[in-house]
């Protein structure tokens, strides 16, 4: 084996972490990409001693962490991130339709939380107890900012 394998083989790792981190999760992949890596870094210390073992580690480390460097500084992390921002809330309560001691009606099951419907007003309640079931009636017992306590009617 020469040296072109060895670089051919730490290339393939260092391809396969990149396509673990952004394409491929799971960890499989980046283990095999991990022991691909340390299989080529293996083969140099094996067939060339321990000098060209120790520059061949010594280059790989150095040109991963320089390569990680410098993809954190490049603007392109930027396409990938999620940056939308959330302005609403859960509930914006309506004031007028609900507060306590309003009846309603159970959209999902509240397992202890879920939705309700209150004069055609969608909201996310949270059950006092225990669990209620869809198609339950039910009443507010309570309003702490945004969250609705239910009980069984």
């Amino acid at each position: 084996m020469n040296w072109a394998v060895i670089i051919t083989l730490i290339l393939i790792g260092i391809l396969g972490l990149v396509l673990e981190f952004l394409v491929i999760p799971g960890g499989i992949v980046g283990i095999v990409s991990g022991f691909v890596i340390a299989g080529g870094i293996g083969i140099a210390y094996y067939k060339y001693g321990v000098l060209a073992g120790n520059i061949t580690l010594i280059i790989t480390v150095i040109g991963i962490l320089v390569g990680i460097y410098f993809m954190l500084r490049s603007r392109t992390w930027r396409k990938l991130m999620l940056d939308t921002k959330i302005d609403s809330k859960v509930n914006e309560v309506n004031e007028a339709k609900i507060k306590v001691g309003s009846e309603g009606v159970t959209v999902s099951r509240l397992a202890p939380g879920g939705k309700a419907s209150f004069d055609g007003e969608i909201a996310e309640v949270f059950s006092a107890h225990d669990f209620i079931d869809e198609n339950q009636e039910i009443i507010v017992l309570k309003i702490e900012g945004n969250k609705i306590t239910v009980k069984l009617k």
